[in-house]
């Protein structure tokens, strides 16, 4: 989807791992250029690890992907062939991260990506009101028990404030009615931990920012892909991307458009696509990926 060739200039957003990194320098090097971002400082160290072969091709910046405008003009580039987004949490950060993005082990809730960042998730909990909780839980989390799980927290924090994940999944184990936890197909903690994930990065605000802005930087032809782990996620790029494909804003019962507005877009992903059977197999954290990809025209 990203039409990878050698001498193109490509963008990979959030570099986690750096396995699509070394994947896409791979294919465009000799002669290309890699520009890598990420907000977590230990995702940089490795990438320049994992990318030193083509350390002389590769430009990596510690900061937010919304400010890709900004990095690029250190480098003094316009547009880019270009561009990946893989959102969400990285491996790395789930199993060896110590911030509390896990409730598999017994970590500070703290869920900054940016550890340059003043919010953490214990701040978030042990601060926030039980309104303000259960909306992170419902809006960002669509958990079912939002309100009962923020009472608890309410409840429990006057006493012990929250400090590391595993009393959080505890707590949040015993909210949940038992009858209807033992139906979920998911650990009971997982979309709270998601949603205070989503909260204390301000993840949606970033991807808006970020889709703004991102034709503005992309070459003709040049193509956008991002993999989104979240219905709202995918939700905010597949709005923007019709938005792109149809622009225009006549009234749906003019005979013929008048107010000008062009496609800018062409749709590489009519469907979203999802990962098969032998794919989610392989790899287990794949199976809620959504892959959607443009190409500006």
């Amino acid at each position: 989807m990203l039409d990878c060739k050698p001498g193109k200039i490509m963008v990979d957003c959030t570099l986690g791992g750096s396995g699509h990194a070394r994947l896409i320098c791979e294919k465009i090097c000799p002669g290309g250029t890699f520009i890598g971002i990420d907000q977590d400082k230990d995702a940089i160290e490795n990438a320049k690890t994992r990318l030193l072969p083509f350390a002389d091709r590769v430009h990596l910046f510690h900061g937010n992907f919304s400010s890709l405008g900004v990095f690029l003009s250190e480098l003094n580039i316009d547009m880019v062939d270009g561009a990946l987004v893989d959102l969400g949490v990285s491996l790395h950060q789930l199993s060896a991260g110590g911030r509390g993005f896990s409730f598999r082990a017994d970590e500070p809730l703290d869920m900054r990506m940016d550890t340059r960042s003043d919010l953490t998730a214990e701040t978030l909990l042990n601060t926030g009101t039980a309104g303000e909780l259960e909306h992170i839980f419902r809006t960002y989390g669509e958990e079912r028990w939002a309100k009962r799980i923020a009472t608890h927290i309410i409840r429990y924090r006057d006493q012990n404030p929250l400090k590391t994940s595993r009393q959080l999944a505890d707590l949040i184990i015993t909210a949940i009615p038992k009858k209807a936890a033992a139906k979920q197909k998911i650990h009971p903690a997982t979309r709270v931990f998601m949603s205070l994930r989503i909260a204390v990065n301000k993840e949606l605000d970033v991807l808006e920012h970020f889709l703004d802005s991102i034709l503005d930087h992309l070459k003709p032809a040049g193509r956008l892909c991002v993999l989104a782990f979240h219905s709202l996620e995918d939700r905010i790029v597949k709005k923007r991307f019709e938005s792109w494909r149809k622009p225009c804003t006549c009234p749906p019962d003019f005979p013929r458009c008048v107010c000008g507005k062009i496609p800018l877009i062409k749709n590489l992903t009519p469907k979203v696509l999802r990962p098969g059977l032998a794919e989610i197999e392989k790899n287990p954290m794949a199976r809620s990926t959504r892959l959607r990809a443009i190409e500006k025209l």
